[in-house]
């Protein structure tokens, strides 16, 4: 998702959505819609009972769908919320012992106490309403509405990781002073920093990072993968290392067609595993885990494409370090912006109107 595809995105969203699009001649997989007529449903996670929690990204909305009866509520709506281009409500997590833990988090661009800030909200769920709002992580957003990333995931270890985008700007990638932006950070619940990061006081878990729209832990290893957006070249997919640096930065080029164009800037830059010379607005990360799809699809990722509405499997090498193949399995009528495992191992996914649940044909 980058400025080019702001005319494409709000002719989208003058679409009626349709629950259908098409499996690739090899494929056999498909999708049908879980709930539709959402305005922007960038980001969503799943609840216990079979609850599909989702934010719309220029609404402001939380809200909770019940997968069984099919009924849908609010759960609370966040004010001052700024959904010009890649700003708005971007990122949902629930605290990972929830309800026991009645804490919902979301990652925002709004206005607040008179500037514009990139913040992580934490909400206490109480009787089915959110309420105590505390705000955990606050970053001044970029004068452009552009890379804010968004993505928020509790990790295996119990912290709450999240991706800052550079905020339009590449040095910010390569600038330890803060973990503002161009990051992925990690975080305990409450927003602290946790002992075991690798710079002491910093939130900061990883940097050279552009902007991502997906990340995810890989359930086989619990190593962090990440699918990262170029500018006019190299979508990346990149696995995410302790401390290390993904290279983006002020001396980026697209001239020529390696990697190393976009990932040269700072200290020991790692290479992606995977990337894309002609980008496909990459977005989301899934794998699956008896996810329904037939076993050529068991233990391998999918990511999806906002440019192209296609939705990729990757196949790991034997220690699931590398990326030996890719295929598209389905192409969306529309772009894809999210992916996430529902209940029972379902991979789901969401687009400009509606979540998703992809199924074998």
């Amino acid at each position: 998702m980058r400025e080019r595809l702001i005319a494409s995105i709000v002719a989208s969203l003058l679409l009626v959505l349709l629950p259908h699009g098409s499996a690739t001649a090899t494929s056999r997989i498909t999708a049908h819609r879980v709930v539709g007529n959402l305005d922007s449903p960038v980001a969503f996670t799943f609840g216990p009972g079979k609850t599909l929690w989702y934010v719309e990204k220029n609404s402001g909305q939380i809200r909770v769908h019940d997968l069984d009866t099919g009924s849908d509520h609010s759960f609370f709506t966040v004010s001052g919320v700024n959904g010009d281009a890649e700003r708005g409500m971007l990122g949902i997590a629930l605290h990972p012992r929830y309800p026991s833990k009645p804490f919902v988090y979301v990652y925002v661009t709004r206005s607040a106490n008179g500037s514009l800030r990139n913040q992580i909200l934490r909400l206490r769920d109480t009787n089915g309403s959110g309420g105590d709002m505390k705000v955990i992580f606050n970053s001044p957003a970029s004068s452009s509405p552009y890379h804010n990333g968004g993505r928020i995931l509790f990790g295996p270890d119990g912290m709450l990781y999240a991706i800052v985008g550079e905020g339009h700007d590449p040095s910010n990638s390569q600038d330890l002073t803060n973990d503002d932006r161009g990051k992925i950070l990690r975080m305990t619940p409450n927003g602290g920093v946790p002992a075991t990061n690798p710079r002491s006081g910093s939130r900061m878990w990883a940097f050279g990072i552009r902007n991502s729209f997906g990340f995810a832990f890989d359930p086989a290893t619990e190593r962090l993968w990440e699918s990262e957006n170029g500018p006019e070249c190299n979508d990346e997919v990149n696995l995410i290392l302790k401390g290390r640096n993904y290279g983006w930065g002020p001396h980026e080029t697209c001239s020529g067609s390696s990697p190393s164009n976009t990932n040269q800037d700072g200290p020991r830059p790692v290479r992606p595993k995977l990337f894309y010379v002609n980008p496909i607005g990459i977005t989301g990360l899934a794998f699956c885990e008896r996810c329904g799809l037939g076993g050529p699809s068991d233990g391998r990722a999918f990511f999806g494409a906002v440019n192209t509405g296609d939705v990729t499997r990757v196949t790991f090498t034997g220690n699931r370090r590398g990326i030996t193949e890719h295929h598209v399995v389905y192409s969306h009528s529309s772009g894809v912006l999210s992916l996430e495992v529902g209940p029972s191992g379902s991979i789901f996914f969401s687009d400009f109107g509606g979540i998703f649940e992809l199924v074998k044909r």
